[in-house]
C-alpha cells in the first residue's frame, strides 16, 4: 500500500483534491473531520478545551462554538498551541490507526489529508507528500467567499507554513488556480506515477 499525505494552505483546494483521490478508488481520511470528531459533546477533547479555555467556548447544549475558539487562538499563538497540544495526538493516533486498518484491508492507496502536515512534523509517516496549491489572490477569494474577514483570513494564513515552503518539501503539487477539471487530471497524473 501507498500512503500519501495530502496538504496545502487553507483555500486551496484539500477537500477537492481528496474527493478525486476518492473518486479514483483511493482511502481518504480528513484530519479535519477528525477533529470535529473529537470536540463533539461528551468528548474527553472537549472537556480538555473547555478547562483550557473556559465556558465561554461551549455553548448552553454542550457543543463547541467553533467560531468563538477561532477568535481566541488566531489572535493568540500561546492558545492555539495550547488547543493543537489537545487535539494533535489524539488526531495523529486516529490517523495512523486508519492507515494499519486499511493495510489490513489490502487498500492500494491511502490518503490522510493534514492541512498542518510539516508543521505537526507528520511526514516521515508517508511514501509520498502531495501539495495543493493556488495564488494568492485566489486564495484570498476563495477565503473571503467563505464570510471571513480580511483579517481573519491573515490569521488562518499566518498560523500555517507559507505554501511556498510546502510546495518545495512536497513530492507532487495540485495547482488549483485553473478548471477543476485540471485538478483531476494532475490526480491522475499522480496516481498512475505511484
Amino acid at each position: 500500500m501507498k500512503v500519501c499525505g495530502l496538504t496545502g494552505g487553507i483555500g486551496m483546494g484539500k477537500s477537492a483534491a481528496a474527493g478525486f483521490f476518492l473518486k479514483r478508488g483511493a482511502c481518504v481520511i480528513d484530519t479535519d473531520e477528525i477533529a470535529r470528531q473529537l470536540v463533539r459533546p461528551g468528548q474527553p477533547a472537549l472537556d480538555e478545551i473547555k478547562k483550557q479555555f473556559g465556558g465561554e467556548a461551549i455553548s448552553s447544549t454542550g457543543e463547541l462554538k467553533r467560531d468563538k475558539l477561532a477568535r481566541i487562538i488566531f489572535a493568540d499563538n500561546a492558545a492555539r498551541q495550547k488547543l493543537e497540544a489537545i487535539l494533535h495526538p489524539r488526531i495523529r493516533e486516529l490517523w495512523l490507526a486508519q492507515i494499519e486498518t486499511w493495510r489490513k484491508e489490502n487498500c492500494k492507496l491511502a490518503v490522510v489529508v493534514i492541512p498542518l502536515l510539516f508543521e505537526t512534523q507528520a511526514e516521515s509517516q508517508f511514501d509520498k507528500i502531495i501539495c495543493v496549491a493556488c495564488s494568492a489572490a485566489n486564495q484570498q477569494k476563495r477565503l473571503s467567499e467563505r464570510g471571513w474577514t480580511p483579517e481573519q483570513i491573515q490569521q488562518r494564513i499566518a498560523a500555517q507554513m507559507p505554501v511556498g515552503q510546502k510546495i518545495a518539501r512536497s513530492d507532487f503539487v495540485v495547482w488549483t488556480d485553473g478548471a477543476i477539471d485540471s485538478h483531476e487530471e494532475q490526480i491522475g497524473r499522480i496516481i498512475a506515477s505511484l
